[in-house]
Order: structure tokens, then C-alpha cells, then sequence
């Protein structure tokens, strides 16, 4: 598989280095919940379900530094159907709680402020079927379904995984040949030597995570597969916007609100406390 790529530049699929799977989103599919959004990357597919909540309902951490509170909350998870396997009722794995804090982190660049969306807000990520990158494809379901509830964020994350092949002198060793390859599936990632994964919006980056075999890759290889990203980002999120292009204005029936009114200060009584009750 590695002599094919790097000798012809054909992948195991038979797509070129710079082919991306098919891309395919949804959303809305979910009348009950809040906000919902279906993601499907080849034979990768992540289901996105968003829950708002009061600020009480914000998640409180117990850190000696740093926030106490958080009010987005992501939840990753990847069962064993999703890769043809009947795994036991297993509680969640480190890797899912990694993969949740990368997919969270990714869209905690655009959720907005708490003056302007005074709400906490759970992002479920289900993982329905893997071939590679299903961290990247909950990324791209929860920004498309943080947009269907309504959320204000300011625009969509897109993430996308790139692949290494290198061909190293076994003496000095000395790059002689590599292959990025975007979009890469399981098999590449297993065969292959890096699994970059870059999330980011239109203008920049917002979260990645590089699982590398080699001793080192240098930082020229790791520019240019930063650029292939960021032109591979592109397409994603042109199929994430024809799905939601901007934030919902209405809320579901079920959401909450909130809104703000003026009243004489003769009046709060009636308002809060005992009279108010």
C-alpha cells in the first residue's frame, strides 16, 4: 500500500492523494431534541445531538487552576457497533474522553459569549459507523448542530485528518520520499505514519491533534500538511453550509429562553421574594 501511494500516488480506494471521500450533511433530522445534525465523510458518519440548559446547568470543575465552570460540554462516543464489533457494556474509554476535549476545544473558538447566550450547552456525539477521522467528523456534526438549535456561533468548524507516508534513510535518517494524503481511513492510518488531525474555521485553526510513528517528522512536511488541511477544510465546509449556512432564529418549542425587562423598584417585590414567590 505505502510503494502504491508513493510510486503511482493511488490510494488503497484508488483515490488520489488530494481526493476527500464523499461528503454528505443534514440537518434537523430530530424534531424532539434541540438542535440535531448528521455528518457522513465516506464510510464515516457522526450523529450530533445539542441540549441547552440554564447557566445552573453548566458543567462545575473541581481544578486547583484555571475555570471552575464550563458551559459547553461535549460527549463523544464511539460503540462497538460503529466498526462492526460487539464490544461489552464497557464504560468510556480514554480514547473517547480524548477525542470529546479535542471536538470540544475545536468548537469552543466560536461559542459565543455568555452576555449574548446567557445558556449551557451539551453536544452528544454518536458515532453510527467509523473508517477513520470520527473525531473530526463530531466536529463538523456539532458545529452543524449547534447552528440548528439556535445557538449564535459565529461561523462553522470543519475538520478534516491528514495522512503520512515517508520514506526514511534507515542510516542518516533522511527523508527520501513522502505522500501526504487528505482524508485518510482506517487503514491508512493503521499502514500509514501520521494521523494529522486539524480542525479550524474558514480564516484559521481551532484545534489539532498529531498521532505520529516516526522519531520526528520535519516541520516542513508538517507546514505543507497544514496548508493541504486548510484547502481540504474548504470543501467541508461548503457541504456544512448547504446543510445550515447561519444560526437558526427560531428555537425549538422545547428550548429555552431568556429576554430582559425593565420594572419601577417599587415594584420588585412582587417580582422576587416572598410576595414574588
Amino acid at each position: 500500500m505505502r510503494e502504491r501511494v508513493l510510486d503511482d500516488g493511488v490510494r488503497v480506494d484508488g483515490r488520489g492523494v488530494r481526493d476527500l471521500r464523499a461528503l454528505d450533511g443534514v440537518t434537523g433530522g430530530m424534531p424532539v431534541v434541540h438542535g440535531s445534525a448528521l455528518f457522513e465523510r465516506g464510510n464515516t458518519q457522526a450523529l450530533a445531538t445539542v441540549t441547552l440548559g440554564s447557566l445552573e446547568d453548566q458543567q462545575r470543575l473541581d481544578n486547583l487552576t484555571g475555570p471552575t465552570s464550563k458551559r459547553l460540554m461535549l460527549h463523544y462516543s464511539f460503540p462497538s457497533f460503529s466498526v462492526n464489533e460487539t464490544g461489552g457494556g464497557r464504560g468510556i474509554s480514554r480514547r473517547e474522553v480524548g477525542h470529546g476535549a479535542l471536538a470540544e476545544k475545536s468548537l469552543l473558538a466560536v461559542f459565543p459569549e455568555e452576555t449574548t447566550f446567557p445558556f449551557a450547552v451539551r453536544v452528544n456525539a454518536e458515532t453510527l459507523e467509523s473508517n477513520g477521522s470520527s473525531s473530526m467528523a463530531a466536529v463538523c456534526s456539532g458545529s452543524m448542530a449547534l447552528m440548528d438549535a439556535g445557538v449564535p456561533i459565529t461561523e462553522h468548524v470543519g475538520a478534516i485528518s491528514i495522512g503520512l507516508i515517508m520514506d526514511e534513510d534507515e542510516d542518516s535518517g533522511e527523508v527520501k520520499r513522502y505522500a501526504l494524503m487528505d482524508d485518510i481511513m482506517g487503514l491508512e492510518d493503521v499502514l500509514g505514519d501520521m494521523d494529522f488531525k486539524i480542525a479550524g474555521t474558514r480564516s484559521g485553526v481551532t484545534g489539532i491533534q498529531l498521532d505520529c510513528k516516526p522519531e520526528g517528522i520535519p516541520l516542513d512536511i508538517l507546514i505543507e500538511a497544514m496548508e493541504r488541511a486548510s484547502e481540504a477544510r474548504q470543501r467541508v465546509i461548503d457541504v456544512m453550509e448547504r446543510a445550515v449556512s447561519s444560526p437558526k432564529k427560531e428555537l425549538k418549542d422545547s428550548a429555552p429562553r431568556f429576554g430582559r425587562a425593565s420594572i419601577p423598584p417599587s415594584l420588585i417585590g412582587k417580582l422576587i421574594g416572598p410576595q414574588g414567590s
